[in-house]
């Protein structure tokens, strides 16, 4: 036998800055970064794409960033600033990915350039995956405007577009070479859009720090009256999570395993048998509920520990149970959801379950009957 064996690793570094006003004149966080990141003797360039959901609330954003890039030394910001409408469409709507594409080659945007991404998950994960296919990665820039992207999506290594059907079916996994969360754009917030976001908080806590659970409930009045302390802390404590377990594990998903993706099973189908009307928070809220449910009648959690769990559900504003949810035997569509979750890494089925609050579990099964009786007892739980 004759054969060559290659082995490399590579390191990847990038920080997640917290701010407020990030384009403000009197801010220097982004100026900053770009002269950290300089590349002697090049003038770079800066390729925005804009949600253009932000047009309304922040109509000065546009005369902020040509000011603000203005005073940099080295740096073109590329006049023409691409805005597409942010949300799941934007995902399943491959025009809009070649669109990115074309404006990319059509400005030179090079590998010492930048594509600079402001909105929520969808747009970010629009324009991560657009900006790391092209030259075979341009460096990007997330500055997420959700809560959902702050604390999550906007913080990890995904990128990705929706394709035959299926959630993420086009990706990769391309790190930011930076994060801006900035607070301000949180105030436009609708209410929908502020609660989506704390799912997802509730999801790492229950899997990964129980004092963070037991923060959620103290802190629930607060959060869900649009308090911004309150927010900010349960942003930079999830991100922190989301963070350290990218770097504890498999930061690719290699494996089969995706323990940050507890209650997403469900979660993503249920948005694609709602055609996405539904928001992901919401589907993750749901999802929790049901793999929690699924925990306690499966003898890994005490009921009480459930009840916790679906009380604060509720008082963030979720539903816990849904007509789509609901099984009624092995041909449900919703049980479709776990063998597509299994095909988006291969291998076998592993889902994280709970063995108590703050703490997760992998399992290589469901059974089905015994996710019936879960959505059953959604159905008919009241607080």
């Amino acid at each position: 036998m004759d054969f060559l064996q290659q082995s490399f690793s590579v390191k990847f570094d990038y920080k997640v800055y917290f701010t407020s006003q990030l384009f403000s004149i009197s801010n220097p966080t982004f100026k900053h970064f770009i002269e950290e990141n300089k590349v002697a003797g090049a003038i770079q360039k800066l390729l925005f794409v804009v949600d253009e959901n932000l047009v309304l609330p922040f109509p000065e954003l546009e005369k902020e960033l040509k000011t603000y890039f203005s005073a940099i030394e080295n740096i073109h910001l590329i006049s023409e600033i691409i805005y597409i409408k942010g949300g799941e469409a934007a995902k399943n709507d491959l025009p809009l990915f070649y669109a990115i594409v074309n404006a990319i080659n059509a400005n030179g945007i090079d590998r010492h350039s930048y594509l600079v991404a402001i909105g929520g998950g969808s747009l970010l994960d629009l324009a991560g995956y657009a900006a790391a296919v092209s030259h075979r990665g341009v460096r990007h820039i997330r500055i997420p405007t959700t809560v959902l992207s702050q604390n999550d999506s906007g913080v990890g290594v995904k990128n990705g577009i929706n394709f035959f059907d299926k959630k993420n079916f086009l990706g990769c996994f391309s790190p930011p070479i930076a994060v801006f969360n900035d607070f301000e754009f949180l105030k436009s917030l609708p209410a929908g859009e502020w609660r989506s976001g704390i799912a997802e908080a509730l999801k790492v806590s229950l899997i990964k720090d129980e004092s963070f659970f037991n923060w959620l409930e103290q802190h629930a009045k607060l959060l869900t009256s649009r308090d911004m302390p309150a927010m900010q802390y349960l942003i930079r404590r999830c991100a922190e999570l989301h963070l350290q377990h990218i770097a504890s594990g498999d930061p690719f998903e290699k494996g089969s395993s995706r323990p940050l993706d507890f209650g997403h099973w469900s979660a993503h189908k249920l948005e694609q048998l709602t055609n996405f009307s539904i928001r992901h928070g919401e589907a993750v809220a749901l999802g929790i509920a049901l793999d929690s449910t699924y925990s306690q009648l499966s003898g890994r959690i005490s009921l009480v520990e459930l009840d916790r769990i679906l009380q604060l559900i509720t008082a963030f504003g979720f539903q816990i149970s849904h007509p789509l949810l609901k099984i009624d035997d092995e041909n449900s569509p919703l049980l479709q959801g776990l063998n597509e979750f299994r095909e988006h890494l291969g291998g076998k089925l592993t889902i994280m379950l709970l063995s108590s609050i703050g703490k997760g579990e992998e399992v290589n099964e469901m059974n089905a009957q015994m996710l019936k009786e879960s959505s059953e007892f959604l159905l008919n739980y009241s607080i």
